[in-house]
């Protein structure tokens, strides 16, 4: 949030409408929300939980506040007592009874660095230097929409602000872009938050940077409100929750740094937005502890190191279901082994043998970057990565003493291989085309 919301108003539970409490509702940047009050509703004194708090507020009207409870109650005897809520969601726009479920058909959001990603403009200027005569012109962009396998619509949409009365001395014209899900059906909110979070890390990807929402809106077909000859309009109701990824410094976006822009994806964008929500919901643990390294969750290295091998151990357990040998191959040996085995050590061996047919750290990673062996070196230093790789992260695992040296020494071949080949990351030696390359195969079933 670029500017922090603190509105006074009166609150009430849905079930004692009558019973208003005078406060003031605090939102700020990361979703945090806070209800300060004057006094205590009647039905919670020394409770702690409010699934629904109602209210009127200054400037949005009604809002509707949910999952709320008590972070301190100061009673007083004889003055007035003042109270703190934390409040997770917060509606601002409307007021739902106490059962009413939470459901929209749009879904509109905007998440930093959108506009240089998307690429598109209305906005023209000319310049005629010798007459002194600039001219700007705005056609506002074609919305671009996108069919989703889950049965919503993804749209990317433009709003744009002209110049108010009197333009005296500045004449501004200001477009924004957002991203909208569109549902014929009703969906429950938790559906497009998980949809919104899916598109908000995939910008994260192609930006190479932790961007996050920063501005949330739905309507619901059946809550409108009237414009007067016989005319309506769905209410638009503005959300606030805290959504992940977040970041308090907003980014730098720099559009030449970029993993890809809209513009390069856009002959096929539909098959590739359908292609990373699929893959998200398959490899979703494996992109949460990527994510988790990227936007500065984990703060120490060895947790961050720890984090990306587990998250390529998943991503290729969840992508491939390939093993050391058949499964009936290995199932006899296995039954060989445990007959030839004294009794007394049986059980040992099968706990031994339960995960005997996986494949190592190694041999995933091996298998995760073979379609990308030409960028990536040759087989020796491919196998000194990987190497790395392995044993820093068996050492971080067990602290095995034995293992140091090995860390070290694979560390070092590491170093001296950066310097002799000015690699600095993956993706800064990849060119982009390439990476987008590699992209596009990843996402692609």
């Amino acid at each position: 949030m670029k500017e922090k919301i603190k509105k006074s108003g009166y609150f009430w539970l849905p079930s004692v409408p009558e019973k208003k409490i005078a406060g003031t509702l605090n939102i700020s940047d990361g979703g945090k929300i806070e209800l300060e009050v004057a006094g205590l509703f009647d039905e919670n004194i020394g409770g702690g939980k409010f699934e629904r708090i109602v209210g009127h507020i200054e400037k949005y009207g009604f809002i509707t506040l949910d999952d709320c409870f008590w972070t301190r109650q100061d009673i007083s005897s004889g003055g007035i007592s003042k109270s703190s809520i934390l409040v997770h969601k917060a509606f601002l726009g409307v007021a739902y009874d106490e059962r009413d479920p939470v459901l929209l058909n749009t879904f509109q959001f905007s998440v930093e660095g959108i506009d240089e990603w998307v690429g598109l403009s209305g906005i023209k200027v000319e310049k005629q230097i010798e007459r002194q005569v600039p001219t700007i012109t705005y056609s506002c962009p074609e919305n671009i929409s996108l069919n989703l396998n889950n049965g919503m619509k993804f749209l990317i949409t433009f709003s744009w602000t002209f110049p108010g009365f009197p333009n005296l001395t500045e004449a501004k014209i200001t477009q924004k872009t957002w991203f909208k899900f569109v549902s014929e059906q009703e969906r429950t909110l938790n559906d497009f938050k998980r949809a919104a979070h899916k598109i908000t890390t995939l910008l994260c990807f192609a930006l190479d940077k932790t961007v996050c929402i920063d501005r949330a809106e739905a309507t619901l077909n059946t809550l409108t409100q009237d414009l007067g000859n016989g005319k309506t309009c769905p209410v638009l109701i503005s959300l606030y929750y805290a959504s992940l990824p977040y970041t308090k410094d907003e980014p730098k976006i720099d559009r030449y740094r970029m993993l890809f822009s809209y513009q390069k994806i856009k002959v096929n964008a539909e098959q590739i937005i359908n292609n990373w929500l699929q893959a998200y919901d398959k490899i979703e643990p494996a992109l949460n502890l990527y994510f988790g390294v990227t936007t500065g969750r984990l703060q120490y290295l060895d947790a961050k190191v720890l984090a990306l091998a587990q998250g390529l151990e998943i991503y290729h357990r969840r992508t491939s279901d390939e093993t050391r040998m058949e499964q009936d191959n290995f199932e006899s040996l296995r039954e060989t082994l445990i007959n030839q085995c004294p009794e007394k050590h049986r059980k040992w061996l099968c706990e031994r043998l339960e995960y005997g047919n996986e494949l190592s750290l190694r041999q995933r990673i091996q298998k995760i970057i073979e379609p990308f062996n030409e960028f990536i070196g040759n087989d020796n230093q491919r196998g000194k990565l990987i190497g790395s790789i392995v044993y820093t992260r068996n050492y971080l695992t067990h602290y095995d003493e034995s293992l140091m040296p090995a860390v070290i020494r694979y560390t070092m071949s590491i170093v001296r291989w950066r310097q002799y080949s000015n690699f600095v990351s993956f993706k800064s030696w990849v060119l982009p085309k390439q990476r987008l390359n590699l992209f596009l195969i990843r996402v692609t079933p």
